[in-house]
């Protein structure tokens, strides 16, 4: 990891300075659009996701398909796609990826335009400078520095091993395409964080999803909605790691974690009989127990005393109500 006075520089140099790019911005920008989604009021995802939501897109093949994250596509009633000429295009989802978090849409009518290639995402290094592209609405082109490459694990059973942090921070930056030095894409914008250099100290950046774990499920994406394979196991709770235990924040309503007990408070000690201190010792310990339906024993500590709750597990997409391909 470089160290906090190595990313400062880096970042602003990023910034401030020409950045020795080996492509032109005017011949890529017609490749990334905006896009408009409309959810249903009674979508699980509007309390907290919100029913209009909007992002970048990148298109990534010649058939119209648009690559974004994931969550911007939850439960999409509608899309419209706004190319950079201004054209409105309508268009549907085409596939979902919770484990990895990317999303896929597919444009109805040709944006005219070449895509962008998918370059190699494992190429890029921490100090490297590199590009952040959304659309016009949402701040444009900038570059900025890759401070650091490390795992990443947040509260709503979702887990990276490994993930691309860069500085400096954007706002706006759902979808947003990462480029490389070659005008590939590299990964594609998730989060705001305040911690982006993982140095201790405040040093806000945001996070992307690389594109190598894209590739192998890419296919099935665009043609079966989803990966091939069965299912991850999915609780509906949302958690935090506090002082290696990891405490229950949120309990989903009508979640299998509800149904089976689980109340906010609850300190989780172990699933199946292991042990877990963080966060991501609890997700991957679910995720091994078994495919989507499988039954977890959850050893919690709740008011001074253990107990053992059993959980029926899901998969997520049987939670939501999406519009996305079966």
């Amino acid at each position: 990891m470089a160290s906090l006075i190595t990313a400062s520089w880096a970042a602003w140099g990023a910034a401030n300075l020409p950045a020795a790019d080996k492509f032109a911005a005017d011949d890529l920008a017609g490749a990334i659009v905006k896009l408009g989604i409309r959810v249903p009021p009674t979508a699980r995802t509007a309390d907290t996701l919100g029913t209009e939501r909007e992002g970048t897109g990148v298109l990534i093949d010649d058939a119209g398909h648009i690559l974004t994250i994931g969550y911007l596509l939850l439960e999409a009633q509608s899309i419209l796609v706004v190319t950079a000429d201004g054209r409105v295009l309508p268009a549907t989802v085409a596939g979902v990826d919770h484990a990895t978090g990317f999303g896929v849409v597919r444009a109805v009518q040709s944006l005219d335009h070449p895509p962008i290639a998918i370059g190699d995402s494992d190429s890029v290094n921490e100090i490297n400078t590199v590009t952040v592209a959304a659309h016009a609405g949402a701040g444009g082109w900038s570059n900025a520095c890759v401070v650091s490459r490390r795992s990443f694990t947040g509260w709503w059973e979702y887990a990276l091993d490994d993930a691309i942090f860069t500085a400096p921070a954007r706002d706006q930056h759902s979808g947003a395409a990462l480029l490389d030095r070659e005008g590939l894409l590299i990964g594609i914008g998730s989060l705001w964080v305040g911690d982006a250099n993982d140095s201790g100290a405040a040093f806000p950046g945001n996070m992307f999803v690389p594109t190598k774990p894209l590739l192998p499920i890419l296919g099935d994406l665009k043609i079966k909605g989803r990966r091939s394979g069965a299912a991850r196991p999915w609780l509906g709770v949302y958690s935090e790691e506090v002082r290696r235990h990891v405490v229950v924040t949120q309990v989903l309503p009508a979640s299998p974690a509800e149904r089976g007990g689980l109340t906010r408070g609850d300190v989780i000690l172990a699933v199946d009989g292991q042990a877990i201190g963080t966060q991501a010792d609890f997700y991957h310990a679910v995720w091994a127990s078994g495919a989507a339906g499988s039954k977890i024993t959850l050893q919690i500590w709740r008011e001074k005393v253990v107990h053992e709750i059993d959980v029926q597990s899901i998969d997520r997409m049987e939670y939501l109500r999406p519009s996305l391909q079966s």
